[in-house]
């Protein structure tokens, strides 16, 4: 599974960039609101949020094996704005995981638009990690090789930047003081599921969409 599709007649339109750029969006305002709803998993407090923001790195790693690196770059690019104004919104409107009605959109909220920012570094620095190892480990026979690297180094990332950014010398002082110890029980959640759940997700949906998309093979022909 090593082969990059042509752009020449073998991608369907809902394969194009604004379906992936949507797809990318959808997640991020998904996650953002999941974040704010904690829950204990095996005596381990964590977020609703760190089993879907992985699913990025899903279909990153998928544009990147279908379509190539430069497509998913630019995915990135035309994520970047939209999913910072989205995850402000979302965090304003949903604060501490409760809706707060429209007008809390008419008052700039300054530890809010802190966390919307370090979600917007985090996903550009843990997006192209995440295609960089990727690309460098996808020529690998083992298929699983490069989504289980990219992610492992992209959620990395993407994780203790979120928290550094939002939460070093935080107003918040709960979170400024104990954010290593969250960011690091966050990135070990979100990877425990990325290679036991998602991992096997990213196999079967690859060769799912490899055969859809594969040419016809012509009919053999006859001889007269």
């Amino acid at each position: 599974m090593t082969s990059t599709l042509s752009s020449a007649g073998q991608r369907p339109g809902w394969l194009g960039l604004p379906t992936l750029v949507a797809l990318h969006i959808a997640v991020i305002i998904a996650s953002n609101y999941l974040v704010q709803l904690p829950f204990e998993l095996f005596g381990v407090h964590t977020t609703w949020g760190a089993f879907t923001f992985p699913l990025i790195f899903v279909i990153t790693d998928l544009t990147v094996r279908l379509i190539g690196a430069p497509a998913a770059r630019r995915v990135v690019a035309r994520v970047m704005v939209p999913a910072l104004v989205a995850s402000y919104v979302v965090s304003v409107l949903f604060f501490e995981g409760r809706f707060n009605g429209w007008t809390a959109l008419g008052e700039f909220n300054g530890f809010v638009f802190r966390i919307a920012l370090a979600s917007f570094v985090a996903y550009v620095i843990g997006q192209l990690a995440d295609i960089t190892v990727f690309t460098w480990l996808r020529r690998l026979p083992q298929w699983w090789v490069a989504p289980a690297a990219s992610t492992v180094v992209g959620g990395l990332l993407d994780t203790f930047v979120f928290f550094s950014v939002a939460f070093h010398r935080s107003s918040d002082a709960f979170m400024a003081e104990h954010w290593v110890e969250i960011a690091t029980v966050d990135y070990l959640t979100k990877l425990a599921f990325s290679l036991v759940a998602l991992l096997p997700l990213y196999g079967v949906t690859l060769r799912a969409l490899l055969r859809w998309l594969a040419p016809p093979t012509p009919a053999p022909v006859r001889a007269a």
